[in-house]
């Protein structure tokens, strides 16, 4: 039986919710230390991050470098 660590217990982290609280800056992809994340065209053209939840080790750096989310909490929109 093969036991969790930590980070297989902790969920991938969510980079936005709609593609508005995303601006594609490309941060979080480029921070990530296992390049678990890419950014994709959607049909537009515009880029967005997604994550493989098999290669992402739950480091969640991603989060620690998004100005979106930085800007939400200091607005009080988001709790750290």
């Amino acid at each position: 039986m093969k036991m969790e660590s930590d980070s297989e217990k902790r969920k991938p982290p969510v980079l936005y919710g709609k593609r508005e609280n995303c601006c594609g800056c490309s941060a979080c992809y480029a921070v990530c230390p296992v390049e678990a994340i890419t950014m994709q065209p959607n049909k537009a053209g515009f880029f967005y991050p997604v994550v493989n939840k098999q290669k992402c080790i739950r480091c969640y750096q991603c989060l620690s470098v998004c100005a979106f989310k930085a800007d939400q909490r200091k607005k009080g929109y988001l709790r750290s």
